[in-house]
């Protein structure tokens, strides 16, 4: 169903859904009749309908103030809508429009997406019932922080690795932006705007990023884009109470329970929080998302939730030495400056093992890629695809690109899926028809001239190859952990993940180097007052509910170290 709006210059929106037509008419015209002047009425008979609309104003950079939606609706009720809603406007205002048999569910809604009020239907006379709740709605908007956010223009070649890094660090950092191929007319026309020389293609730089305010950045950095973006890079304090370092679930986990415990805290990642799970197309099996809920969804949630409470997030900074100073804890980042602290919690995660073929390295970003990379999924339209890797992160990969693809190819080096796989995504594998899985199957090498073209696979079991035409290949090859800069500084083990708690206290005796008397706290390193949590810990479960549970633990075992240092 489409959207109808008035017409004229961009004004602020309200937006309306109700799947009933004659409903969905007359709440539009009750406020149009009020607000039409000063604000844009959106209508919309359908939750995706209102979603993809939300989304296309959110592109454009356009406001808007309040949502008013419709309990009952199919495939998706309206609270399921608002869910959605909120993570394209937070900002705006939430209204449930319901029945009186469904007060309760109303009531429910003021904590599952922080409804603003509900409204029981009819609303007639709307003079009494309608506008008055409006009215104070929109005066509360009037006086938040409710600016659209400026649009950053990305000019850069599909096939350019630095192009696509530049697209993933800004989608992982929630920072609306554009992209403009550098061989279309728009995109020409931005870089001769910029002053660029787009006549020789081979001496081109790209890409191209334009900032809200019209600057024009040539093959940023990340650190220079961050800045530019808006992005926190600098810490506002020299001592904290805790530092975090690593901004995935474990570390926003310890940075929600430590801001908002009153501890003065520090988030310090290097490229974006969310970290491995942040670039998850559907994570299915985390507490109270039945439904499903996407890595980037979540990720942003808990960074408003950490930020909310106080605590600081800063992006681009690249951690390289940990320093014991007396009762202090330092950090050390790669410029040469640092932070101190009562406390660290290292939740640096892992990252995926590089592939060791030939032309791997030549192609990636070009056609390969590590982890996710789902702003590539568009480029998956009509293409043969193929995915490394036998886990939970693969198999999501599989079915978010599948919707996409001409086929999508799992191939995975063991025997089968059920040793590494959930059930559940297994079986939502089986269900996909464009979906098959090769077992006992390897890459052995990359083919192409400036981009992925084709791949040599080879069967462990056998040892036959052969070439098949791939233009997109996704690598999610094991975990390995994101530690050397801790050598000699805590204890790891024969893999590089960090030992803490019971571990460190083989036989009972107090790790080498432990001046305290007591034995180390659960999650606490060799170091005291230096915890670990989440992926990065020896032995740790490798799931999302459980670095979040970590996260939150490690924080509690900080308390329990301050007051008894």
């Amino acid at each position: 169903m489409p959207v109808t709006e008035t017409d004229g210059a961009p004004r602020t929106a309200i937006i309306t859904v109700d799947d009933d037509p004659g409903v969905s008419r007359a709440v539009a015209r009750d406020l149009r009749r009020r607000y039409g002047e000063q604000h844009r009425i959106v209508r919309a008979e359908s939750g995706e309908s209102a979603l993809d609309a939300l989304r296309q104003m959110k592109l454009r950079g356009d406001m808007v103030a309040v949502i008013l939606a419709d309990y009952r609706m199919p495939q998706m009720n309206g609270i399921e809508f608002l869910e959605h809603a909120m993570d394209i406007y937070p900002g705006a205002k939430r209204v449930l429009l319901t029945a009186y048999a469904d007060t309760d569910a109303a009531i429910n809604a003021i904590n599952v997406v922080d409804l603003d009020h509900y409204l029981l239907k009819p609303w007639d006379p709307p003079e009494e019932k309608l506008y008055p709740v409006v009215d104070e709605l929109l005066d509360a908007w009037m006086t938040s922080d409710h600016r659209a956010i400026p649009e950053t223009k990305i000019v850069g070649h599909k096939w350019s690795a630095r192009s696509s890094e530049v697209r993933e660090f800004l989608a992982r950092n929630q920072v609306p932006y554009r992209w403009y191929s550098s061989d279309e007319p728009e995109g020409e026309r931005l870089l001769r705007a910029a002053g660029i020389e787009t006549t020789d293609g081979d001496g081109l730089r790209l890409p191209v990023v334009i900032t809200p305010d019209g600057e024009a950045l040539v093959e940023p950095a990340d650190a220079e884009l961050a800045s530019k973006v808006g992005l926190a890079t600098t810490p506002s304090k020299d001592f904290y109470d805790l530092i975090v370092i690593g901004g995935g679930p474990a570390g926003l986990g310890a940075a929600v329970y430590g801001a908002s415990e009153g501890l003065r805290t520090v988030l310090v990642e290097r490229t974006a929080t969310g970290g491995q799970a942040g670039q998850s197309s559907r994570i299915e099996n985390y507490l109270g998302f039945p439904d499903g809920v996407s890595g980037a969804q979540l990720t942003e949630r808990a960074r408003r939730q950490a930020t909310k409470f106080g605590a600081e997030v800063l992006t681009t900074r690249d951690v390289v030495s940990l320093e014991v100073n007396g009762s202090a804890r330092g950090v050390r980042f790669a410029d040469g400056t640092g932070i101190d602290a009562h406390t660290v919690i290292l939740a640096t995660g892992v990252s995926y093992r590089r592939l060791a073929a030939p032309g791997m390295d030549d192609m990636t970003g070009r056609g390969v890629y590590y982890g996710s990379a789902l702003t590539e999924a568009s480029a998956c339209l009509g293409q043969d695809v193929y995915i490394v890797g036998g886990a939970n992160s693969a198999g999501q990969a599989a079915v978010y690109l599948s919707r996409h693809a001409k086929s999508v190819t799992l191939l995975v080096r063991g025997p089968s899926l059920e040793q590494s796989m959930s059930y559940y995504l297994i079986k939502q594998i089986e269900d996909v028809p464009n979906i098959s899985v090769r077992t006992c199957t390897e890459v052995t090498e990359a083919h192409g001239e400036d981009h992925l073209e084709s791949l040599t696979l080879r069967n462990t079991a056998s040892g036959d190859t052969e070439t098949v035409d791939a233009q997109l290949l996704f690598l999610f090859i094991g975990a390995a952990p994101l530690t050397d800069w801790l050598d000699g500084v805590v204890v790891r083990d024969s893999a590089g993940f960090v030992v803490s708690g019971p571990d460190l206290s083989a036989g009972g005796e107090r790790p080498r180097g432990w001046e305290l008397d007591r034995m180390p706290y659960h999650l606490e390193t060799s170091v005291p007052g230096v915890f670990v949590a989440g992926d990065a810990r020896s032995e740790s479960a490798k799931r999302v509910a459980s670095a979040v549970g970590e996260g939150a633990l490690a924080v509690m075992l900080v308390h329990r170290y301050l007051e008894k240092r």
